[in-house]
């Protein structure tokens, strides 16, 4: 059935941080009335990785609203100051929050936002062409099984990602080899454990790594560590590096060529894949504390090595991974109770956006072509907008999944929706220049 014939300014597919910030932006703006739906019961933000004493890797500034409006109701200062923990705040002395209480001030947000749908998934959109054309939403209520119709004039993604896990990993036992997104699932399982190995060197597996030490003297298992990197290496976070997460870097990286940005991208892995500097002095402190004394460590950690393949042990518990030095060229086998993967994530693109094909462009790659202000490229001129959240590094670089900048695109897409200036937007927002300058620019050509 059809939801009543209501007309929607914006429909959106997901509620993660991404459209949970627009949503909260949206609240005060009377010009654009929208409702976002969530296939999850609840907003439960990576719950498998809310490790205790977790923390953010971007400063509570970039809560849903604060860079667009410190005084909106929806900000991190007012979720402390209803929960009576403004002087615990002020007193901890510090810009990163407990990731923890980050998911809790998000779900703190969702429960004064009627616009935010949980408990439904979007099956299905198609676009109606009538007279004012609009999208046609089907919406699944996972508890009853009831499926109700949506109609809005424009669209946005923000599907997320999911958990990468390589296929020489899938097919074992979950509860034996599985994803750092779900270790709290099975933190009972390694405890149990006589031995387990950490594959991947991201943050997250840098976390999972660093709990599962601190635990070890209580539960005896060995542990170990292995990457194909060349090392744990740090995230590249000192201040002038963290510019390239700023409007600036993302407008940059925009006007570049499309066969130069792949190349970039990749080089710029540890702008937002290393580990924090706070993880590893945490992780090499207590490999010190252990190694006093006479007890040998009961820890690898194992690098440059790449693991091809993981089969079950022949007559017995636990499995043989087929590992590779790859600088050497010298391959091994490793043996574990539990491997946990640490392999990132990948974007999220739900099929039913290709029942959309007739009017979204798409590249060789099979992927939709992204406009600077985040709308889609069309196939012809209709009044109809699809904005995107997700699967844009490509486009807008390495920015795209940093909560630091969310607020900023929802700047850029309210302001559109609105066709006004509802909150306005910096030209100049860091102290260095990727391009180069216009008026040094227009010299070099001679303009004047």
């Amino acid at each position: 059935m059809v939801n009543d014939q209501k007309m929607y300014d914006l429909i959106g597919i997901g509620v993660g941080p991404f459209n949970l910030s627009l949503a909260a932006l949206l609240d005060g703006v009377p010009e654009v009335e929208g409702i976002f739906f969530e296939q999850r019961e609840k907003f439960d933000w990576h719950p498998g990785m809310l490790i205790e004493g977790t923390k953010m890797q971007v400063p509570f500034l970039a809560d849903l609203v604060t860079m667009a409006d410190p005084t909106n109701p929806y900000s991190f200062l007012n979720y402390i100051t209803e929960h009576n923990r403004m002087y615990h705040f002020y007193f901890l002395q510090r810009l990163e929050i407990p990731r923890r209480e980050y998911n809790d001030y998000c779900q703190w947000a969702v429960n004064k936002l009627p616009s935010c749908q949980f408990g439904k998934r979007v099956v299905d959109v198609k676009h109606v062409r009538e007279k004012d054309p609009y999208f046609e939403v089907e919406v699944l209520e996972v508890a009853s099984g009831k499926k109700e119709k949506y109609r809005g004039k424009n669209l946005v993604i923000g599907s997320g990602s999911h958990p990468a896990m390589p296929m020489s990993f899938q097919g074992l036992p979950n509860e034996d080899v599985f994803h750092t997104a779900e270790f709290l699932d099975h933190q009972e399982r390694c405890r149990s454990a006589k031995s387990i190995t950490v594959v991947g060197s991201g943050q997250s597996a840098a976390e999972v790594f660093r709990e599962l030490l601190k635990e070890q003297p209580d539960f005896g298992y060995r542990l170990d560590w292995l990457t194909r990197s060349s090392g744990f290496l740090s995230m590249e976070d000192t201040k002038l590096n963290l510019e390239h997460f700023s409007p600036d870097y993302v407008n940059y990286f925009y006007s570049l060529p499309e066969e130069e940005k792949e190349q970039i991208f990749s080089s710029q892995d540890l702008l937002y894949k290393g580990i924090s500097a706070h993880t590893i002095t945490d992780i090499y402190n207590l490999l010190y504390e252990y190694s006093v004394g006479a007890q040998p460590l009961n820890v690898g950690l194992q690098v440059l090595t790449e693991v091809h393949d993981i089969v079950k042990k022949a007559g017995g518990e636990g499995y043989e991974l087929k590992c590779e030095q790859w600088q050497q060229e010298k391959p091994f086998t490793h043996e574990s109770d539990v491997v946990i993967v640490g392999t990132g994530y990948r974007p999220f693109v739900p099929d039913f956006i290709h029942h959309l094909d007739d009017i979204i462009k798409w590249d060789e790659n099979d992927q939709y072509k992204v406009r600077p202000d985040y709308r889609l490229y069309k196939k012809e001129d209709i009044p109809n907008e699809i904005y995107v959240h997700s699967a844009i590094s490509k486009s807008h670089g390495v920015g795209s999944t940093n909560l630091g900048l969310a607020v900023h695109r929802n700047k850029v897409i309210i302001n559109h929706l609105a066709k006004k200036e509802v909150y306005p937007l910096s030209n100049h927002n860091v102290f260095q220049n990727f391009g180069i300058p216009q008026s040094e620019a227009d010299e070099s050509t001679g303009n004047e």
